[in-house]
């Protein structure tokens, strides 16, 4: 059975055909009360002070009934539990973010699928090359563009090619792309103040308008700060030097902030810096309303919530904490439409709340970042951790004891590190010849670019499920990965071949207010039960 989530049955019109329901005030009848979202619920007491109960006919409003009419609480849709701006801005009709996974993991029929849902989905366009991010993007627009349904690409910040950073936003410029996920960002680059600024225009009213929307992944406020403000004036000189903005673009970016929107990142999958969602969430959204107050911009800037989403509770916390939208990542790489190999979409679901584990970070590893992966399965963490610890002793490859380098050449390169390094050449000889250079000037970036390699090529083996790498998969993964493989046991949604994206986002938007219902009514002293405080997953259309 399918059941439609858009279908309701109008109160009124059960009130003509049906005699008076009696309002619900026992237990189960409380429970089926808080799931019926769609329905204006009418807050009733029995007289002299009685139990608080929930009645959908207004006929029981009637003083003759007997009951003191507490409250009147309207229907409870899933798409109204966040700031309706944010939909209305983006051409949405959830409040629901599909992340960015790198190297393709987010795939075109994942964004497509979403987006025909009404939700975002963010092409994980970090780590292609520039041929497939167009690829990518045009395969995504051919399908949407029709219907004028939004979508976006990730950037990445890349501190070792910011020639890179740079080209892949020429490319979103030049494709159109109007939504544009800037995650790992540290500092504001000219690459990301270009794609925020570039099309600003004033319109009829004199208010500054958007033609490209930037959505910052952030998890520390003084990251925050500097896309909550106007871009800085020497960053704009700069972009306007080299005729990379208008200086009508750099003037008009004075009066609004960086980012239209900022994704709060708790403890996610990938770059993040594990924190609380709760504590993270208040100390931006404070931030963000003194800034609002001190520069008084026309549009505050919106703040979604990102990390261990992956059940109806967690989302509906989200919201809680004032989140104008919802993004998941980990809870989607065993989806249906992920672009991951059938063997990791497996461990994946077999996952558990426990099994993530922190590593160095391919993209930023001489600055010793990390990224959180599935540890349960492979031997990559500690693997990662063993070329860290490398490169932190040695500096040059042929600095590394004999017996050191053999371990390693056997068990992690599974080649001589000569061989390595030749690969490594060839792949900068036509991405960054730069990098060449350096490396043949500095023994111990070639050291790094060879280590580079193997955390590069470890996600691209898992993607296309490479035999006899089992064992070096990457696997970005977060906690909500496990907490919605145990929330989805024993329902329609545990199978694999069932976790179509948008299944998964409905069902979690629907508890989402089904929870939210049930903390309306706990507030007005119904006896709400514990179980009415989750939602199992359901078929929706």
């Amino acid at each position: 059975m399918v059941m439609d989530i858009t279908s309701s049955r109008a109160p009124e019109q059960a009130a003509e055909a049906d005699a008076p329901q009696a309002p619900a005030f026992a237990p189960a009848q409380l429970r089926e009360a808080a799931h019926r979202v769609r329905e204006t619920a009418y807050i009733l007491r029995e007289p002299s002070g009685g139990r608080v109960g929930v009645s959908f006919d207004a006929r029981h409003l009637d003083p003759r009934a007997g009951f003191e009419h507490l409250a009147t609480l309207p229907p409870m849709y899933p798409e109204w539990l966040s700031d309706r701006a944010f939909c209305e801005t983006h051409g949405l009709r959830f409040p629901y973010v599909g992340g960015a996974m790198a190297n393709g993991i987010t795939s075109p029929e994942m964004v497509i699928r979403l987006a025909q849902a009404g939700m975002l989905g963010f092409l994980g366009t970090a780590g292609l090359p520039l041929e497939r991010m167009v690829d990518y993007i045009d395969r995504t627009a051919e399908a949407l563009n029709p219907r004028k349904l939004p979508f976006g690409a990730n950037l990445i910040h890349s501190p070792q090619e910011p020639g890179l950073e740079m080209a892949t936003v020429e490319l979103f410029l030049s494709r159109g792309v109007r939504r544009v996920s800037a995650s790992a960002f540290m500092r504001l680059t000219p690459a990301v103040v270009r794609y925020a600024v570039s099309g600003l225009f004033r319109d009829a009213h004199g208010q500054v308008q958007r033609s490209n929307f930037l959505f910052a992944k952030i998890s520390r406020p003084e990251v925050a700060e500097p896309f909550l403000k106007p871009a800085p004036q020497k960053l704009l000189d700069q972009l306007v030097a080299e005729q990379k903005i208008t200086a009508d673009e750099a003037a008009l970016a004075l009066e609004v902030p960086v980012a239209s929107d900022i994704t709060v990142e708790s403890d996610s999958g990938g770059h993040t810096d594990r924190r609380p969602l709760g504590p993270l969430f208040s100390v931006i959204a404070r931030l963000r309303d003194e800034l609002q107050r001190e520069y008084g911009f026309a549009t505050p800037v919106r703040l979604g919530a990102a990390g261990g989403l992956g059940t109806p509770q967690a989302v509906a916390a989200a919201f809680g904490l004032g989140a104008a939208f919802v993004l998941t990542g980990s809870i989607n790489q065993a989806s249906v439409e992920a672009n991951q190999s059938p063997g990791v979409k497996e461990m994946l679901a077999q996952a558990r709340f426990a099994d993530v584990t922190m590593c160095p970070a391919g993209d930023m590893f001489e600055m010793g970042v990390e990224v959180q992966v599935l540890k349960r399965g492979n031997f990559f963490a500690a693997r990662a951790k063993r070329l860290f610890e490398v490169y932190s002793t040695y500096p040059s490859i042929e600095a590394i004891e004999p017996e050191v380098r053999e371990k390693l050449e056997r068990e992690i390169f599974q080649q001589t590190m000569e061989d390595v390094w030749q690969k490594t050449r060839d792949f900068f000889q036509t991405r960054d010849p730069q990098e060449i250079a350096r490396a043949e000037r500095d023994p111990r970036h070639r050291l790094a670019l060879v280590c580079r390699w193997y955390l590069g090529l470890s996600s691209r083996w898992a993607i296309e499920g490479v035999d006899g790498r089992q064992l070096d998969y990457q696997v970005w993964m977060g906690p909500a990965q496990g907490a919605f493989n145990d929330w989805a046991r024993g329902s329609f949604l545990e199978p694999l071949e069932a976790r179509h994206v948008d299944q998964m986002a409905l069902n979690l938007m629907e508890g989402a207010a089904r929870i939210t219902r049930a903390s309306q009514l706990r507030a007005f002293g119904a006896a709400i039960p514990p179980d009415a405080f989750d939602h199992r997953p359901l078929p929706l259309a």
